[in-house]
C-alpha cells in the first residue's frame, strides 16, 4: 500500500513532534512515513475509536462497522473510498449487505505507520454513532 503525501503537512524530525502536531483526524498522510514501534502504536491507538483493534501480529489495524441496510453500507464505503483517494492511503475492505470491515496497514513499511491512524480517525468521523 502506498504511503501518503501532502502539501499542507509541516515536516517534523521525530514521531513525538508529529504526535503533538494537531488532532489526528486533522492531519494528512505523509509519503515519508516510517513503521511505528509498539509504544507509538499504543499511543496513537488512544486517539481513535475504542472499537479499532490490532491483529495478533500487531501489523494491521482493523474495525468492523454495521449498518441498517445495503444502501447505508455502500454510502459508507463510498465516503471511505473518497477519504482513501484524497489521502492516497487505501485500506483492505470486506463488504457485505449490512457490514464493512476495514483493515489498515502500510505495506511499504511492513506494519503500521502514522498514516494508518490518520485514516482510522478520518473514518471514525464518517461512521454513524451506532455503527
Amino acid at each position: 500500500m502506498p504511503s501518503c503525501s501532502t502539501s499542507t503537512r509541516r515536516s517534523t524530525s521525530s514521531t513525538n513532534d508529529v504526535m503533538n502536531d494537531t488532532a489526528l483526524g486533522n492531519r494528512h498522510c505523509r509519503r515519508d512515513t516510517t513503521r511505528l514501534d509498539a509504544a507509538d502504536v499504543q499511543a496513537f491507538k488512544q486517539d481513535i475509536h475504542a472499537d479499532w483493534s490490532l491483529s495478533e501480529d500487531g501489523l494491521v489495524l482493523q474495525r468492523g462497522f454495521r449498518f441498517r441496510d445495503y444502501y447505508q453500507t455502500i454510502a459508507f464505503v463510498n465516503a471511505l473510498a473518497w477519504v482513501a483517494h484524497r489521502e492516497d492511503h487505501h485500506p483492505d475492505l470486506e463488504v457485505g449487505y449490512n457490514r464493512c470491515v476495514v483493515n489498515y496497514s502500510t505495506h511499504s513499511v511492513g506494519g503500521l505507520s502514522e498514516n494508518d491512524f490518520i485514516c482510522a480517525a478520518r473514518i471514525d468521523a464518517l461512521a454513524p454513532d451506532d455503527a
